[in-house]
This record gives C-alpha cells, sequence and structure tokens, in this order.
C-alpha cells in the first residue's frame, strides 16, 4: 500500500492490543492434499539420489492463489486499491513471458526469487520502508525485463526507461496548474474583505476596472463608513479561518494509541503520552515489557491528527526517509488542502502558501505514480518521483527552480542519487514552464514577486549584513523557542486541546483587531515582503502610499517606529499562528518579520551615513542628498533570507532563491555571507529547526544523517536481551504451530515494533529472518490457524509418505523469509550501526554473538537511544 492511499476516516476505539481489534481471516484454506494439481512424487526435477531427510508435505510456490492484504489489522485503517496500473497492464503485453508455466522451474530457485518481488506484502501504517527489499526486488524486475530479447524486449526497456521521465514532466505540469489555481483564487478571495468588483466579482481588487468598497455598498452604516468597512473586514477574517479549519478537520484520522506515536501535526503542545526510554525496553527474558506497553495502550486514548493541517514540510521529509503515513499523501488530502489553503490565505493570517505547496507537489507525485507499476508497486523507487515532486513545489512557491532542486536535496530528500538529481531539475524546469505560460501573477513571471539593485553595495556595507544576519538567526531560532513555549502553554489548555476551531477563532479574531489598523500589517504577506524589499526607485510600487522611502533626514525616524509596530505586530500574530489547525506554512512569514527587521537596519545605516556626511569612511556615499547608495530594501531581502535560515536552517537553498528572485549576480555575496552568519548564531542559540522541532515532539523515527552524534560505545551497550519468546527456534523440527507464531507476532505488536522481525534460529544459529508484517500476511491467509503448522524451511530432497494422510498439511511460508538478514557482531562500533541504519535504510539489525544469535536492534531503538543521548548533551 502506498503513502497516499487515503485512511478510513472513523471513530477508532482502543483495543487492549494492536491485534485486538484485527479483522476475522479468509476463510480459504491451504488443503494441500485436496489440490489435484499438487504433484508431491518423483519427476524429471527429482535428483536421482535424492534422500528423504523429512516427511513434511509442501506445495509449490506456483501453486499459490493470489492473496490480497485486506485481512490484516493494520491494513484496515486503510483502502485498498492494488488494482494493475496502467503501465501494469501494457508491459506484460510487450514481454511475452510464460508467467503461467511451471515446466523446468527449480523449486529452490523459485522460492528464493519470491523473496524479492514486492508481490505479497504493502507496507503497513507507522512501518519504515525496507530500502534493502525494495532495491533488489527492482533490480529483479529489471534483470526479467532486460532477459526479453528482440525488437519486444528493446521496446519494452525503452518504455521502462522512460516512465520516469513522463511521471517528472506530468508531476511539474499538475503542480504548476494546482499553484495557478490557488494564487489566482486566493488573490480574488483576499480582497473580498475590502470589497467587490462590480460585474466581475470573480477579479481582483488590481485587476478591477469598477471596484466598490463594503461601505459604498450598505446604506446602514450605524459606525459610519470606517466602522463598516471594520466589521466587514473583522467578520471576514474570522469567517474565512472558521471555513478553513472546518474543511482541515474533514482530515481528521484517530489512531489507536498502542502505536507509540505522541501527535502527528504541528500541534506541538497535543503531546501524548510519553513513549517508554530504551532501558525499559531492553528489559527482560520475558515479556514483561510487553505488557506495560499494552497496558499503556489501554489506558491511553486514541491519537488524532489531520493531515491537510499545518505545512506537512516536516511530514514529507520523514516520508522520505522511509517512514510510512497513509493518507497522508492522497487525493482527499490533496483537494481538501488545495480548498482550505486558499481560504486560509485569504483570511489575512500571519501564514504562508509556500510551505503547504510542498506538502501538495509530492500529493501530486504520489499519485502520478499509480500509472506505472514501476514507481507504484516499490516504495523505494517511489520516493524517488516523491523527492522530485517536492523540489517542484518550492519552485512554483518562488519562481525558482534553481532552488527547489537544492532545497529537495538539502531539506526533504534522504537518499538522492544522481539520476534523481537531473530527473529532479526536469520536474522543476516543467513546473517552472508551465506556471510561466500559465501567468498566475499578471506579469509573465514565475516569481511571486521581482526586485532589481540598481547601486551596487560599498564595503562598508559588509558590517551591516553581518549584523543583519546575527539578528536574523537568533530572531529565527528566538522563534522556534516562542511557539514550542505558546504550544505548551496555551496548547495545554483543555478547551483549546478539545475544540482546534476554537484556537482558530481566537487566532483570527486577534489577527483582525491588531492588523486593520496598521497598513503594512494589513497587506498580504507576499505583497508586503515585496515593499520591504524593493529599492525607492522602484517603478512598480507606490512609495509614498505606505510611507518607506525618506525624502530627508527627518523622515528616518517616523518611519523606524512604523516598521517597528508593525515588526511587532508580526511577530506575535506569526508565533500564535503557527501551529493551528489549518494550511500554514512559515516561509514567507518568517521572511516578513525579518525584512521589517531588516529595513529598520537599512533606514539606520541611511540615517547614519546622512548625519554623519563628513566621515572618511563613507567615501562618496554621502555626497548624495538622499543617500541612494544605502538602500534599506537590500537590507531587508538580506534579513528577511537570514530569519528564514534560522527557522529553517536552509543555508545553500536559502541563498540561491534570493539570487533568483533578485536577479543580481552583485548581491549573491552578501546573501551567501549573511546565510552562512545566521546558520552559526542560529545554531548556537536553538541546535534544531523547526522541522526538526516538529520531528522530535512527533516522535518520527527520523535518524537526521546530517548531524551524526559522537558515539563512545559498542553495540553490545543498547542491544536489547534476547527474548526466547520472541525468536523462532527451529532445532528440533522446520514446522512451527500457527498458534505459536501468532503469539510471538502479538508480542512484536505490544512493544511497538509493527515493523520489526523474528529472528529464525537452528542450534543458536541465525539461519533466518521473517518481518512482522510478512508473517502477519501469511498467517492472515491460514483458515484454521489453531490446527495449522507451519513450515520455517525447505529441506533438501524432502519427500511425502503417500500413506499418511493423517498428518497436518505444514503452510509453506519459507517464500516469506530472508535468508541472509544483515547481521553485526555484538562488539561493532555504534558508529558501524549508524551508518548501517543511515546508509542503508535498515529497519533491524540482527546481532550475532561469538557467531550465534545474540539479540535484534530495531532502528525505531536505536533513533530512540540517539535521541536520548542528544537530550543528555
Amino acid at each position: 500500500m502506498d503513502d497516499g492511499d487515503d485512511a478510513v476516516h472513523v471513530s477508532v476505539s482502543q483495543p487492549p492490543s494492536p491485534m485486538a481489534g484485527r479483522r476475522s481471516r479468509p476463510q480459504f484454506g491451504r488443503n494441500l492434499s485436496a489440490d489435484p494439481s499438487a504433484s508431491f512424487g518423483p519427476d524429471e526435477r527429482s535428483p536421482l539420489l535424492g534422500t528423504s531427510r523429512s516427511r513434511i508435505r509442501f506445495h509449490n510456490r506456483s501453486n499459490s492463489p493470489l492473496l490480497t492484504r485486506n485481512q490484516s489489522y493494520t491494513g484496515s485503517f486503510r483502502h485498498h486499491s492494488r488494482h494493475g496500473s496502467y503501465g501494469h497492464r501494457f508491459m506484460p503485453a510487450l514481454g511475452g513471458s510464460n508467467a503461467g508455466s511451471t515446466v523446468g522451474r527449480d523449486p529452490l530457485a523459485e522460492s528464493k526469487r519470491s523473496i524479492f518481488p514486492d508481490d505479497r506484502v504493502w507496507y503497513d501504517q507507522f512501518t519504515s520502508t525496507d530500502w534493502v527489499h525494495d532495491a533488489i526486488a527492482d533490480s529483479y524486475r529489471v534483470k526479467a525485463l532486460r532477459s526479453r530479447k528482440g525488437l519486444i524486449g528493446r521496446v519494452g526497456v525503452m518504455l521502462d526507461g522512460v516512465q520516469g521521465w513522463i511521471l517528472s514532466a506530468l508531476s511539474g505540469f499538475i503542480i504548476a496548474l494546482v499553484a495557478y489555481v490557488v494564487n489566482v483564487s486566493e488573490a480574488t478571495v483576499f480582497d473580498f474583505k475590502y470589497g467587490y468588483c462590480r460585474g466581475r466579482w470573480y477579479l481582483p481588487e488590481k485587476q478591477c476596472p469598477e471596484w466598490k468598497s463594503w461601505s459604498s455598498v450598505f446604506n446602514y452604516r450605524p459606525f459610519g463608513d470606517e466602522g463598516t468597512e471594520f466589521t466587514v473586514y473583522l467578520f471576514c477574517v474570522v469567517g474565512l479561518s472558521l471555513l478553513s479549519c472546518w474543511v482541515t478537520l474533514w482530515t481528521k484520522t484517530v489512531v489507536p494509541s498502542a502505536y507509540r506515536m505522541t501527535t502527528f501535526d504541528e500541534d506541538l503542545g497535543a503531546q501524548g503520552a510519553p513513549a517508554p526510554t530504551l532501558a525499559e525496553d531492553m528489559g527482560t527474558d520475558d515479556d514483561s515489557t510487553a505488557r506495560p506497553a499494552a497496558e499503556a495502550a489501554h489506558q491511553n486514548p486514541p491519537m488524532v491528527y489531520y493531515s491537510a493541517a499545518g505545512s506537512g514540510v516536516a511530514e514529507v521529509r520523514v516520508i522520505l526517509s522511509g517512514f510510512v503515513l497513509h493518507g497522508f499523501l492522497g487525493l482527499k488530502t490533496l483537494l481538501v488542502k488545495m480548498l482550505a489553503l486558499i481560504l486560509s490565505v485569504s483570511s489575512g493570517l500571519s501564514i504562508g502558501k509556500e510551505g503547504p505547496y510542498v506538502h501538495i507537489a509530492t500529493c501530486v507525485g504520489n499519485i502520478a505514480c499509480r500509472l506505472f507499476s514501476k514507481y507504484d508497486r516499490n516504495d523505494g523507487k517511489r520516493r524517488e518521483v516523491l523527492s522530485a515532486a517536492a523540489a517542484a513545489g518550492v519552485t512554483v512557491a518562488f519562481g525558482a527552480p534553481l532552488g527547489g532542486v537544492l532545497f529537495s536535496l538539502e531539506e526533504v530528500s534522504y537518499f538522492f542519487p544522481a539520476k534523481t538529481l537531473f530527473r529532479t531539475f526536469f520536474c522543476c524546469i516543467i513546473a517552472a514552464l508551465s506556471l510561466k505560460f500559465l501567468n498566475p501573477y499578471g506579469t509573465h513571471k514565475t516569481v511571486m514577486f521581482e526586485v532589481r539593485y540598481l547601486v551596487d553595495w560599498e564595503y562598508f556595507e559588509l558590517v551591516g549584513f553581518i549584523f543583519a544576519g546575527i539578528l536574523g538567526g537568533a530572531l529565527g531560532a528566538l522563534f522556534i523557542k516562542a511557539s514550542k513555549i505558546w504550544a505548551e502553554s496555551f496548547r495545554r489548555i483543555r478547551l483549546i486541546k478539545k475544540y482546534p476551531m476554537l484556537e482558530v477563532f481566537l487566532v483570527a479574531l486577534v489577527t483582525g483587531l491588531l492588523s486593520y489598523w496598521n497598513e503594512l500589517a494589513k497587506l498580504p504577506v507576499a505583497k508586503l515582503l515585496l515593499n520591504l524589499a524593493s529599492p525607492c526607485d522602484n517603478p512598480n510600487l507606490d512609495k509614498d502610499e505606505l510611507g518607506l522611502c525618506p525624502s530627508s533626514v527627518d523622515d528616518i525616524p517616523p518611519i523606524i517606529v512604523t516598521l517597528m509596530i508593525a515588526f511587532l505586530i508580526k511577530l506575535v500574530l506569526t508565533t500564535i499562528a503557527f501551529g493551528i489547525k489549518v494550511p500554514a506554512g512559515i516561509y514567507i512569514p518568517s521572511m516578513v518579520i525579518g525584512g521589517l527587521m531588516g529595513r529598520i537596519i537599512g533606514h539606520l545605516m541611511q540615517w547614519l551615513v546622512l548625519a554623519t556626511p563628513d566621515w572618511p569612511i563613507w567615501g562618496t556615499c554621502a555626497t548624495d542628498m538622499d543617500g541612494t547608495c544605502i538602500q534599506p530594501g537590500v537590507y531587508g531581502l538580506i534579513a528577511a533570507g537570514a530569519t528564514m535560515c534560522g527557522v529553517t536552517r536552509l543555508s545553500v537553498t536559502l541563498a540561491v532563491i534570493l539570487f533568483e528572485i533578485t536577479g543580481s549576480l552583485d548581491y549573491v555575496l552578501p546573501f551567501s555571507l549573511t546565510v552562512l552568519v545566521a546558520k552559526w548564531t542560529a545554531d548556537a542559540i536553538e541546535p534544531n529547526s523547526i522541522y526538526d522541532l516538529l520531528t522530535n515532539m512527533n516522535s518520527y523515527p527520523f535518524l537526521d544523517k546530517k548531524q551524526k552524534p559522537i558515539f563512545t560505545g559498542d553495540l553490545a551497550d543498547i542491544v536489547p536481551r534476547t527474548r526466547r519468546d520472541r525468536v523462532i527456534d527451529i532445532t528440533q523440527s522446520p514446522v512451527v504451530e500457527a498458534a505459536d507464531l501468532r503469539r510471538k507476532l502479538e508480542l512484536l505488536h505490544r512493544a511497538g515494533e509493527i515493523d520489526g522481525g523474528l529472528p529464525i534460529v537452528r542450534d543458536d544459529v541465525l539461519v533466518g529472518l521473517i518481518p512482522a508484517p510478512d508473517l502477519q500476511f501469511a498467517l492472515d491467509q491460514i483458515q484454521d490457524e489453531d490446527m495449522a503448522v507451519c513450515l520455517m524451511e525447505r529441506p533438501a530432497g524432502s519427500s511425502v509418505d503417500e500413506g499418511s494422510d493423517e498428518e497436518r498439511d505444514p503452510t509453506d511460508f519459507t517464500p516469506y523469509i530472508d535468508p541472509a538478514p544483515v547481521a553485526l557482531d555484538i562488539k561493532s562500533p555504534l558508529d558501524l550501526v549508524y551508518e548501517c541504519f543511515a546508509k542503508l535504510g535498515l529497519r533491524y539489525v540482527c546481532v550475532l554473538k561469538d557467531g550465534k544469535y545474540g539479540g535484534i536492534m530495531h532502528k525505531k531503538s536505536f533513533v530512540k537511544f540517539v535521541k536520548e543521548q542528544e537530550e543528555k548533551e
């Protein structure tokens, strides 16, 4: 099941264990003796000197019916739509393979091959992608594809190679189309707070030939013209915000707390019960650790998250790292977030639409993957398309294709091979070209705003640039701390936590009351940033209306006061708006806060030059009466980038985006220098970015490769003790009772390891491992689980006594077993364990002690250990 399939949004009562709500298993058993096609006697493939080491019955994998995944417990939380994609239906017609023939097959080779193709199990909710399995499965697919000879084989290979380019182009165009719809709709709805266009209500004020304000529409105005305008404005701000929240709540998803996740959105205050520490997980040799977990799951209430709320960038980053969040990238989330985003941005809240663009674009890429089974049936390959789509989201947000590629590389992508880089660049170019042709801004430009600086910067301004970078980085880091404090105080109020729409109402009310009376705070965030970053000689802006360009040195102090008031208002409104239950981004709002601060710094520099014109350090700058060599707009844009860097910790991406917005090579150096200083300052104050904070608060199993911790121990210090009830021992017999396997599986689920595995040992030697999702899938196919037995190893030269009809026929589980799991010695350094999880994308690592099985280390447990070490430091 892919990440985009919509979750079933129903009220889920809390079960005593993760297995209690499992659906009844399908009633089709594997009666091998009744199968006329099953032949157990010797045939032309039987070895002449074969020995009868076992009297175990098993049937061939080719005779197994095609199984579905609708019966598993964790699979029951979502819809299942796995009909063959168009590419999947078309490719077999070119291959002419004898898929149905069993003549000339080696049973052992067939069993080995069945381990890797991804046709058995889809990843369950809140599990991790097995990157190694997906890579091997894709290599087998490519090998089978290239084995076809002749013209049909070459055409098949060509069509297989072009699928990625088709998806990239299609995703880029659709993402640009979505951005066009959002931008055009948002501009019109935003202006409804001030009036409407007579005769053409769908046009914004800028394009309307006959605009009517609300004070001229209503005949009865008890509060006067200004009071009427304010009343309508406040009503629109609150109404649009509540409507956006109401639409967002459609994506409510209830999850049993047994999954040990705390919260799933940007509401930092809605934390659940703390996850157990690693020391608690190491436990003892029995199931004593599983019982407290199950009891905690029974006592704690279910967890709720809204997939359309917030920006979604943190979740996209976690999904691209291999974590599975079903429904988060689905069609319902896409449509709901589009509509809610238009309403939330139009309301005038201090939020942006750039972050949600990344989430929406990733939804588009995920849905497009359903066209071809190559990406639809392989989570590892699908994430290549998701990386390209996320980059296209930044491209349409800022009109910066190069910045989009770097954003995907620097921020969201976990594995970014070279071929993905070029395909991502192609997707961004298609998105930028499509956006230019659609022309949502009416300027035939791809950027939301464009500024040009005709005057070069002076050397003494480097001091001001560095100072702006320091303040911007510090402001971004302090904003993260303030957002966390606000969430942990205000959002912990029971009434606010229970009714998220109440918080939206209060935030919208405060926003309307404070913003209306300030000309700068009332502007759309993108337009305000344009005014703050533009030079005073920009012919496209009417600076007299906003009063940001002084005509003399005496005009500078009043401008600074105006900017300071707007700065404080925007800082407060952005802090309280981040995390409410509406689609909301933080990129542009953080840039607006920094832009206001930077504009203040620029005017202070301008005042200093004009007040002390005789200082030799100014050179020829002070000879101009207006001091035009100092452009406050430059400081505004530089500080805007520095503040955004302090919030998100983007560095190279941000410098390139600023360059693409200005198009000026002269200011690449100041941009880059300021971003560097801002990042250093922010890291010193707050080590985590806003998305790192969200990832940690949500307890996502995300292993950050950019910040490798310092380890001093080895694997023996953290590996949990060996629990015999979590091991499948086939020393006595390779046949295991299905009921025993079910009990072991329940222990894994109660411990929160729904994507863990059960090692298979013989004489304490590791001989294989069966993943928990695969085991659950296999057990769900058994009719009478209490009487069934399962074959965990395929003996060489096995045969069957035809007279033993009363024996229980074992169900063959060998196709689900990994015969060569990744294993490390117990004395391996923790740095090696870190590299295995970070570079290979493993879900677990088996541990060997003196060549024998010594335990298993789950990725989630290792991530928990890393987080505990970071907290201690």
